[in-house]
């Protein structure tokens, strides 16, 4: 997908490929803060961040013209043996393809899709903990691309041991 205008800095063709952001949104939102009243004492010791990843999708529209993408992201703060907080979070989009190779549809969803909607979740994830009483929980950006490769890659496997024949394309979600 070329992001670039036509050369003489007009439109891109009609019928370039392209992804189109029709919205997006806060599908989810769930913060347990159960070390609310020792927030101010949580600075002592240095937390340990449990994170999870997951992508989600499916089709969207009587023709299955729009694609709604959920990025799925629990964390869960821990002080020693005690929860200091917990966050799960589905922010979610709803993506266009216009003239995209049916080939081509699936890496952008798994991977160009979470891309655009993670420094969203991002930022909802630092406001959240810090309205909590911790300090922002700043995310290292994610880069798609090789978790895509590595649950691809995972899913031909059990494909071909289980029957031996080509995988499917993935309809459902995929864990990170």
């Amino acid at each position: 997908m070329n992001p670039q205008n036509a050369p003489d800095g007009g439109p891109p063709p009609a019928d370039s490929p392209h992804l189109r952001v029709l919205s997006q949104y806060v599908k989810e939102l769930s913060f347990r803060n159960t070390m609310a009243a020792a927030a101010a004492q949580a600075y002592d010791v240095q937390p340990t961040i449990d994170m999870g990843v997951e992508v989600k999708s499916r089709p969207m529209g009587e023709r299955n013209e729009a694609v709604e993408v959920d990025l799925c992201i629990n964390v869960q703060a821990r002080r020693q043996d005690a929860i200091m907080f917990s966050v799960d979070l589905v922010y979610s989009g709803l993506f266009q393809f216009m003239n995209v190779r049916a080939d081509d549809v699936e890496p952008l969803i798994w991977i160009e899709c979470p891309r655009l909607l993670f420094p969203f979740a991002r930022q909802i994830l630092a406001e959240i903990t810090r309205e909590g009483g911790y300090p922002p929980l700043l995310i290292n950006p994610i880069d798609f691309t090789p978790l895509y490769w590595s649950e691809l890659r995972e899913r031909q496997e059990r494909a071909a041991g289980a029957d031996g024949a080509p995988p499917q394309a993935a309809a459902g979600g995929a864990s990170f």
